[in-house]
């Protein structure tokens, strides 16, 4: 099945948000460690789930364009069957 421009850029941007969430995660609680553990805790918390919101939109996008083609093909087959039957 060959993949168009779009869904490989949606693919890409997918697992790079992933590996940014994952290094992101860590980053923030090693920053914020010396200040306070429950800091760091937290912000880490809020970090991840602002990532997983874009990671939530990234992957809304590609259901969306799988809805868009299958919609068109039920549109192509309904238009046939209409056809046959006013004929």
């Amino acid at each position: 099945m060959q993949k168009d421009i779009f869904d490989k850029t949606i693919s890409f941007l997918l697992g790079a948000s992933w590996g940014i969430l994952l290094f992101g995660a860590l980053i923030t609680f090693k920053i914020f460690l010396f200040i306070s553990l429950g800091l760091a805790i937290f912000l880490t918390i809020l970090y991840i789930v602002t990532s997983l919101f874009i990671i939530l939109a990234l992957d809304s996008f590609s259901v969306n364009r799988q809805r868009l083609a299958e919609s068109k093909k039920q549109t192509e087959l309904l238009k046939r069957l209409y056809s046959k039957h006013t004929k």
